[in-house]
């Protein structure tokens, strides 16, 4: 896994998992190197790990607007 430094300082790991978006791929990122704590998402669009995920499972960028879409998705919540 790939060590980055996070927004507050602390080593974050980018796995190989990836999630494509509509302008680039978002990749995995762990709090430990043996992946075992999941941290959230990187955006390789503009290298951002400012990113939102919601309970449907859309990840979107805050910075560059980069988005993936649900997998699946219900009407309800709608």
């Amino acid at each position: 896994m790939d060590e980055r430094t996070g927004p507050d300082g602390a080593t974050l790991y980018l796995s190989s998992e990836v999630e494509k978006g509509n302008k680039g791929s978002f990749r995995v990122v762990y709090a430990d190197s043996d992946g075992e704590r999941r941290w959230g998402f990187f955006c390789t669009n503009c290298a951002s790990f400012d990113t939102a995920v919601d309970s449907m499972g859309r990840i979107q960028c805050n910075r560059c607007s980069n988005f993936h879409k649900a997998e699946e998705w219900d009407a309800a919540h709608e």
